[in-house]
């Protein structure tokens, strides 16, 4: 099987064509400038992960920024989404808050990266 990848590993975004066998491993790997695309490929084949931004609504006040403190899986971003729709945190909120720890059990914490008054 072969699969297009884009690296975001460092700022170049090499287009890489990776050929995998079944369970990910990797057979070739072209397009790559640079060591870093080929554990990128390998992670993104096996278990992609991405950021999580989003907002949470605040009780009496305005919606507050928040991102994962770490990737969380791909399959699990819309899990992530509805979780944090479904919750209200109490304010005031302080940047770098944890506002849902271990979000749908990623073990993975959402903070706050803006403020309430």
């Amino acid at each position: 099987m072969t699969k297009e990848i884009i690296c975001v590993a460092c700022p170049v975004g090499c287009g890489m064509q990776a050929e995998y066998a079944e369970g990910g491993s990797i057979i070739s790997l072209t397009g790559n400038s640079c060591n870093r695309g080929l554990a990128y490929a390998q992670a993104e084949l096996t278990n992609p992960t991405r950021m999580f931004h989003s907002t949470m609504r605040v009780e009496g006040g305005p919606l507050v920024s928040v991102k994962s403190a770490a990737p969380v899986p791909k399959a699990r971003l819309m899990d992530c989404a509805r979780a944090t729709f479904a919750v209200r945190v109490r304010g005031p909120v302080a940047i770098g808050d944890t506002l849902l720890p271990n979000v749908c059990g990623t073990g993975v914490d959402l903070i706050a990266t803006d403020r309430t008054i």
